[in-house]
Order: C-alpha cells, then structure tokens, then sequence
C-alpha cells in the first residue's frame, strides 16, 4: 500500500497547480494524507482525483475547510494507527514537533504525521514514526520542496522523502 502525504500547500497563493514530481506520485496512491494549510478546497478536490484523501485543517484554512476537516484525526491503514495533526498553536514554530506530539498524549499511535513548520522531518521517538513531509510547493528556509511516501505491507511502514528542486 502506498500514501502520499503532504502538507501546506498554501494554494493558490504558493502555487497555481500541484507540482508536477507530487502528481507523478500520486498517481500510483492508494490514499493521501494531508495535513493541513491547504487554503482552498480546490486542493482536496485535486487530491481527491488520485485517491481517498484524509487531512486536518490547519491555521491558514479557512471556514469551507473547517467545515470538512477535524483539527487532529487517527487513521488506522494497513494495521497501523496514524495520527495526523497540523501542529499549530505552539508558542514557537521550533516547539511545533513536541506541540503535535502531546496533541496525541495518551493515545496509542504508531506514526505521527504534523505540518506547519515546513520543515521535512523523519525519525523514530521511543517506538514512534515522526513525520512531517515539509511542502510541495512553499519549501521557505529548506533547500527543496518535499512531500512524503509511506510504504505498508502490513507488517511494517516505510517511510520516505521526495525532495525536488523545481515545483512546476
């Protein structure tokens, strides 16, 4: 199984259409995570073309959008329990990790996925996957845009970059 999972795509302001390396991706998807700072439902409608799409809202989304997301969602897919939240709010964008993590205290996942700080972030944390695929099409500070791919064959979850250069 195959998920594409994104994060602030800031469209249109940030970009007119999805990056074409992201749409590449997408079309091999058996789901799409994105979570959050879409800005425009046209986004989720995109997405929606590829594959089921599951998402949270985040601080740039508007009322149409918190309409149709949660702030934080738990997703179970291929036997994993996947947490997804935005992960604004925290005091500094540097606390933006810790800040998603205790949005899911006393809850049993197995993967984080967070956005907010656009910064492409792959570790392990006492057992956990923390993920936040950076963005497709506002990369800020980073080198290269990114978004990410999630692998699962049942037994375990791989978890990777795409990182790019141009996001035409």
């Amino acid at each position: 199984m195959k998920i594409i999972v994104v994060s602030d795509t800031h469209m249109p302001r940030m970009g007119k259409k999805l990056p074409e390396r992201l749409r590449r991706e997408l079309k091999g998807a058996d789901a799409i995570i994105h979570a959050g700072d879409w800005t425009k439902m046209s986004v989720y409608e995109e997405l929606a073309t590829y594959a089921p799409v599951h998402g949270v809202i985040g601080n740039n989304d508007g009322e149409e959008l918190s309409r149709r997301f949660a702030n934080q969602i738990l997703l179970e897919i291929g036997g994993f329990r996947i947490g997804v939240v935005h992960g604004h709010g925290a005091a500094k964008r540097s606390s933006t990790e810790a800040y998603a993590i205790e949005a899911f205290h006393g809850t049993t996942i197995d993967v984080l996925v967070y956005g907010h700080s656009h910064i492409p972030v792959l570790k392990r944390s006492g057992g956990l996957l923390v993920f936040n695929p950076g963005s497709p099409t506002d990369k800020r500070r980073q080198p290269l845009y990114s978004f990410g791919v999630f692998a699962i064959d049942g037994k375990e979850i791989k978890a990777g970059h795409v990182r790019y250069a141009n996001k035409s």
